[in-house]
């Protein structure tokens, strides 16, 4: 069977359904996954998109750029680390990406590549729908093409769910490594930067739509099954239990920047405590709702309910994540998990357990069954 798989992703809806579709093909096999990113070439058009917005806007050129390509790949990680499956990331500049992808996949020694067979709208999403089939002609090894079409009510609720999700992930590995750096440099972590990490868990979409997640997915749930009972009344409870948690990291951080020297030390030992508690409830919140309660509502929610779901989760985020709100968040994201997760180059480090998270044990590893180490050395080229 196949043990490493490469799987492009982009900033689309289906994007975030196909990176759930391989981790579930990846993990029964006890295959690795390698997440790819064929960033536009800005300079090979002055017409670009991105190109337009170096003069005029600085800040958003360098998300749209540079940013999104970390941002993209760091969530598609945090999918496959929520369920314990080995992965790395790598990213290449290119107007071309079928070549991209396939030379991509020969380098890192993939024995299948597994993408959605229709991209976004820009000109890099229509490349890849364009494209697919000059990957299956030319890449030289398997390919597994997910049919994907316009999302429908459920795509699109279950894709905004899992967005959401892999976000706070995401910034919650971001965080233990630079709380790690920090350890290992002897030196005390950067309180701002803490306080941001804070407001954005605070604020994000995921902890907003708890009252709907409950009042919506998991009621039509209920009324359509009793199968997931127990489950539901164990994520109802970790809703609650959530709040309670991030309070007490918000206070961990204020303590740490009011601690004085000698008390810093042990300010930031409870702090870095805090948050492995933290990491380790939401792997497993994560792990519930992806790996029982979302698969079950496929099964048993009717088009009606996924109508209703469809609708709410809309409505619930409009007045809290549209326009400059929105803009400020995911600037406040990109922030974080550009400045403290190591590039997604070819040349990132690998793991003992075979991902490409420096760590010698970051959550997935202290969780999970030992993952299967890499059968021989990768080539990291491009």
């Amino acid at each position: 069977m196949y043990h490493h798989l490469l799987v492009p992703v982009d900033d689309t809806d289906l994007s975030v359904e196909v990176v759930g579709n391989a981790v579930a093909l990846a993990r029964p096999l006890g295959a690795r996954i390698t997440f790819f990113h064929a960033v536009a070439d800005a300079a090979a058009s002055l017409r670009g998109a991105a190109e337009v917005l170096r003069p005029t806007a600085r800040d958003e050129y360098e998300y749209q750029h540079l940013g999104k390509a970390r941002e993209l790949l760091t969530k598609a990680e945090a999918a496959a680390r929520a369920l314990g499956v080995p992965c790395e990331s790598r990213h290449a500049v290119s107007d071309k990406p079928a070549q991209a992808i396939a030379e991509a996949a020969r380098a890192g020694g993939c024995d299948l590549i597994f993408m959605a067979s229709q991209g976004g709208r820009d000109k890099l999403g229509m490349a890849f729908a364009s494209e697919t089939l000059t990957v299956l002609m030319t890449a030289g090894l398997p390919v597994l093409v997910s049919s994907t079409g316009e999302p429908k009510a459920p795509a699109r609720a279950i894709a905004i769910i899992r967005d959401e999700r892999r976000s706070v992930a995401a910034v919650m590995h971001a965080w233990m490594h630079a709380l790690a750096t920090a350890r290992e440099a002897g030196s005390a972590p950067d309180v701002e930067l803490m306080r941001a990490i804070v407001r954005y868990v605070q604020n994000s979409p995921m902890t907003l739509h708890h009252p709907a997640e409950g009042e919506h997915l998991f009621r039509r749930l209920r009324e359509r099954t009793t199968s997931c009972n127990a489950e539901l009344d164990e994520l109802e409870r970790q809703h609650e239990r959530d709040e309670q948690l991030v309070a007490a990291l918000a206070r961990q951080v204020e303590a740490l920047a009011t601690a004085s020297a000698a008390d810093r030390p042990s300010a930031t030992r409870a702090l870095d405590e805090g948050v492995a508690r933290y990491a380790a409830f939401l792997w497993d919140h994560l792990g519930r709702e992806e790996g029982v309660i979302l698969p079950a509502a496929q099964r048993h929610l009717l088009p009606e309910d996924w109508a209703a779901i469809d609708a709410a989760f809309a409505a619930n985020r409009d007045p809290n994540f549209g326009g400059d709100t929105d803009k400020a968040h995911r600037q406040l994201f990109s922030r974080i998990v550009n400045f403290l997760t190591p590039s997604p180059a070819p040349a990132a480090t690998r793991s003992r357990c075979g991902c490409a998270d420096s760590r010698p044990a970051h959550p997935a590893c202290s969780r999970r069954p030992p993952h299967r180490p890499s059968r021989r050395p990768r080539a990291r080229g491009r």
